[in-house]
């Protein structure tokens, strides 16, 4: 059951910077919780889509082949008030945060970053903006429940003890249940955009949840040959 509630679904989101790999993939985890988004990759485009799109919040790179994303959130004068901006940027300096946070973003997350950080971040600006109802904090498939304020994991009512990497991993399986996940995807959301280790650090913490979840059920992570994984009864 995923999180997503239907406030999110209708928010917009506009996601600006101007490297294909990181705009596509923060899209794709942004899509996957249920907003909608358009990307953008450089300064004009984006004052454009935001005429054209209307987002409900931007996420822009400040580094930008035009102009600077704090050039652009400038540029848009009085829609400015009601559009929260997430800077993204490689620069980490104290006076790029500073100038981030007094040019009106109200938040400044750096490169490399946690894309379920990144997607918390925004619906925590969404939440304190008024626009998104408070999701709930419970996941449930079959008899696999998890409560993301305690961190509590049970299967069938008996307590399953995780790592911080198995609970991410099963957190993602339980937003996507049914879904054949790649295992690209499932690297990008729970390890960091960027991770470049060797895919088998993935096969190795899904036997590992397997084997925890597994002792108290039918097994519920089924490998999709050559693609992924899914989250799915097995098939009799």
């Amino acid at each position: 059951m995923s999180t997503s509630t239907a406030s999110e679904s209708s928010h917009r989101v506009l996601v600006v910077d101007d490297e294909p790999n990181i705009a596509d993939v923060v899209a794709m985890a942004l899509r996957y919780q249920g907003f909608e988004v358009e990307t953008a990759g450089d300064g004009k485009a984006a004052l454009d889509a935001v005429r054209s799109f209307k987002p409900d919040l931007m996420v822009l790179d400040i580094m930008l082949p035009d102009m600077e994303g704090f050039e652009v959130a400038e540029r848009l004068g009085a829609q400015r008030a009601s559009l929260p901006i997430v800077f993204l940027t490689a620069r980490d300096s104290t006076e790029d945060k500073v100038r981030g946070l007094t040019t009106g973003g109200d938040d400044y997350v750096t490169k490399p970053f946690s894309l379920e950080e990144l997607v918390a971040r925004i619906r925590t600006i969404l939440r304190r903006a008024g626009l998104a109802q408070p999701e709930s904090h419970r996941l449930v498939f079959e008899d696999v429940e998890m409560d993301e304020e305690t961190r509590e994991v049970t299967r069938a009512g008996n307590p399953i003890d995780l790592t911080a990497t198995e609970y991410r991993l099963l957190r993602y399986f339980l937003r996507n249940p049914r879904r054949v996940l790649t295992r690209a995807q499932i690297l990008d959301h729970v390890w960091d955009y960027d991770f470049g280790g060797d895919a088998r650090v993935l096969e190795t913490y899904v036997s590992y949840l397997r084997k925890k979840l597994d002792a108290h059920g039918p097994s519920l992570i089924q490998t999709a040959r050559g693609v992924g994984y899914a989250l799915r009864l097995p098939r009799s």
